[in-house]
């Protein structure tokens, strides 16, 4: 079986060909193709972590669509002192389709 670590939207994920994944916002429209950076590569039973052999690796995958994530909310109070404050939050996602690991 054939995996890679990618960096993608300041996190680390593991992906296969075939995968859905879902990463921070993305510059790019529905049905363009993206490269990802891997950082670990395994094919098998060989493991590939060095970095002049990873630079080789391409791991594309297709923009899905752009979408948000759930809503957190952010209260802050403090006591005695009639100091409230309330704030959403909402992250911008995109979600990718790796096609293919070379």
């Amino acid at each position: 079986m054939v995996y890679a670590i990618v960096r993608a939207g300041g996190r680390q994920e593991k992906v296969s060909v075939g995968d859905i994944i879902t990463v921070n916002r993305v510059k790019a429209e529905a049905g363009d193709s993206v490269d990802l950076a891997a950082v670990l590569l395994v094919d098998g039973d060989s493991v590939t972590t060095d970095a002049e052999k990873l630079s080789k690796v391409k791991v594309s995958a297709e923009v899905l669509g752009d979408l948000r994530g759930p809503k957190i909310v952010i209260q802050k109070y403090k006591n005695k002192t009639g100091y409230k404050k309330r704030q959403g939050h909402r992250q911008e996602l995109t979600r990718l389709k790796i096609t293919e690991i070379n």
